[in-house]
C-alpha cells in the first residue's frame, strides 16, 4: 500500500500533472521515441538524397516521424492537455496507417519505395498498427486512474 503511494507521488510532476510515461507507459515513450529517431533519420536521408525515387512515400515517412514525437513529447510532458492532445494524435496516426496501408494495396504504384506505414506497417512488424492501438488503450486508462 505505501509503495502504491509512493509511486504515484512520483509519477505526479511538482506542478501536479500526472505522468503518462509511468508505469506501462514507459514502454510506449520508449517504443515512440525509437520509432521517432527512425523514422526521421530514414525519411531525412531518403528527402536529401533520394527525394526524386519516391517523393510521396518519403515525405509521408517524415510527417509519421513528426506525429511519433509529438507523442513522444505529449506522453513525456504529461497532464490532462497534453493527455488530450496524444489521445487525438494516435487516432490521427491510426487512420494514417489504415489510409496509407490500404492506399499503397490499392495503388502501388504510387509508392516505388515504402513508407513506415506501407502494408500497414508490414516492413516494421506491424508495429505502426499496434502501437497507436496500445496508445489509445494507456491514455483511455491513464484518464480513468
Amino acid at each position: 500500500m505505501a509503495e502504491t503511494v509512493e509511486t504515484e507521488a512520483q509519477d505526479t510532476a511538482a506542478d501536479g500533472r500526472r505522468s503518462l510515461g509511468s508505469g506501462p507507459g514507459r514502454l510506449l515513450v520508449a517504443l515512440y521515441g525509437i520509432f521517432t529517431v527512425a523514422a526521421a533519420s530514414r525519411s531525412l536521408y531518403q528527402l536529401l538524397a533520394q527525394f526524386h525515387v519516391a517523393p510521396l512515400a518519403y515525405t509521408l515517412s517524415a510527417v509519421s516521424a513528426v506525429v511519433y514525437g509529438f507523442i513522444t513529447f505529449s506522453l513525456v510532458r504529461g497532464g490532462e492537455g497534453a493527455r488530450r492532445a496524444a489521445l487525438v494524435c494516435c487516432a490521427l496516426e491510426l487512420l494514417g496507417v489504415f489510409g496509407i496501408g490500404t492506399w499503397t494495396l490499392l495503388d502501388p504504384a504510387a509508392f516505388p519505395d515504402a513508407t513506415v506505414w506501407s502494408d500497414y506497417g508490414m516492413g516494421y512488424l506491424f508495429i505502426p498498427v499496434i502501437l497507436p492501438v496500445t496508445g489509445l488503450l494507456w491514455l483511455r486508462r491513464a484518464r480513468t486512474a
